[in-house]
This record gives structure tokens, C-alpha cells and sequence, in this order.
């Protein structure tokens, strides 16, 4: 195959595995739904992954807390991957395994969203920190791939792209927490769409 070829293979690939995920509209209105909600209560967002997933965590925090498309206040959201004291501290006296629940477990309260993100499905330390926040009457959101492995079990909404190609699955959760970003925007501050506070 030539590369302009494969080059033109990729984008097809991406863009059907984006496209198919407008299927999931219904647990994306759901996740903006209790997000909404809890920053209409005071509380705040926290996000969690590894790796490239890590990244996307950074970047909706970013867009929550500076603006996503409108200028208006901050928004309370923060990404439990940026602090390397706090990552290292907690991988070298306890386990990779719990660097996001031992944050969770200082930094969660009752009413917080936490959302993990998650290619497989199966990330033990985004298990351990959605177990957690369930225990702290948080609510949590899972943004996943590969029939959402065993985290959706511990979501209480779980967003499925439905492929199991690691970059296919990224590139359809980029376009999803932007959907949720704006949304969230648009009906904290803007547009009041049909979304209930409860």
C-alpha cells in the first residue's frame, strides 16, 4: 500500500469510528447532565488516566477552568495526573496502582464528579479511584474502549467507542469531551438547554 494510501486509510478509520460514536449521544447528555449538576452545586470535576489519556485528563480541566469557546468564570475542574511529586510519592511508598484513589480519597466529596478515561477498560488505578469515589457518594463517569472492559462496572455512566484500536479510540474521546465541554458551557452559562439540575 502506498503511503498516501495509508494515509487516507487512517483518516477513513478515524472518522467512522467518530462518526459511529454519535450512537453514544445518550450517555454523553447523561455525563453532562451530572456535571452540570454538580458544578450548579459548588463541586467540582476530577479527571484521571495514563499515558495519552493522562493528556486528555490535562486538557478538559484546561478547557473547564480557563474557557472552552466562551469567555465567562472559571469552573471548578481539576486533572489528578499534572503533580509529579504527588505521583512519584504515592507510586514509591504505597503502588502504581493507587495514585489516583489516594488523591480521590483527599481531594473527593459528596457531590464531585470524578471521570476516568480509559482505552481498555481496565486500568487498575482508575478501578481503585471510581471504587473510591462511589464510597464517597461521588458520582463517576468513564470515557472507555474495548466494550468498556471492567471499569464500566463502576461507572455510572460509561461512554463506549466501540473499537479496540488504542489511537481510534483516543481520537473519538477527544471529539466526545469537547461535545461535553461546550455543552456543559453552553448550558451553565449560555443557552439553559433542557438539562435538569437533579
Amino acid at each position: 500500500m502506498s503511503v498516501k494510501k495509508e494515509i487516507k486509510k487512517i483518516f477513513s478509520e478515524s472518522s467512522n469510528t467518530i462518526e459511529s460514536s454519535a450512537s453514544l449521544s445518550t450517555d454523553i447528555e447523561n455525563a453532562v447532565k451530572i456535571i452540570t449538576s454538580s458544578f450548579r452545586k459548588g463541586k467540582k470535576l476530577v479527571i484521571l488516566g495514563n499515558g495519552g489519556s493522562a493528556a486528555d485528563a490535562q486538557h478538559i480541566a484546561a478547557e473547564f477552568v480557563g474557557r472552552f469557546k466562551r469567555k465567562r468564570k472559571s469552573l471548578p475542574a481539576i486533572a489528578l495526573t499534572t503533580d509529579s511529586s504527588i505521583l512519584t510519592a504515592i507510586g514509591n511508598d504505597f503502588s502504581f496502582d493507587y495514585v489516583f484513589s489516594r488523591q480521590v480519597e483527599g481531594l473527593v466529596n459528596s457531590g464531585d464528579v470524578v471521570m476516568g478515561i480509559s482505552t481498555s477498560g481496565n486500568s487498575v488505578n482508575i478501578i481503585n479511584a471510581l471504587k473510591l469515589a462511589k464510597t464517597k457518594n461521588a458520582k463517576t463517569v468513564s470515557m472507555l474502549g474495548n466494550n468498556g472492559g471492567k471499569i464500566k462496572k463502576f461507572s455510572d455512566i460509561a461512554i463506549i467507542v466501540n473499537s479496540s484500536s488504542t489511537p481510534r479510540i483516543q481520537e473519538a474521546h477527544r471529539t466526545i469531551y469537547h461535545i461535553i465541554c461546550e455543552l456543559v458551557e453552553k448550558n451553565f452559562f449560555y443557552e439553559k438547554l433542557n438539562i435538569s439540575s437533579n
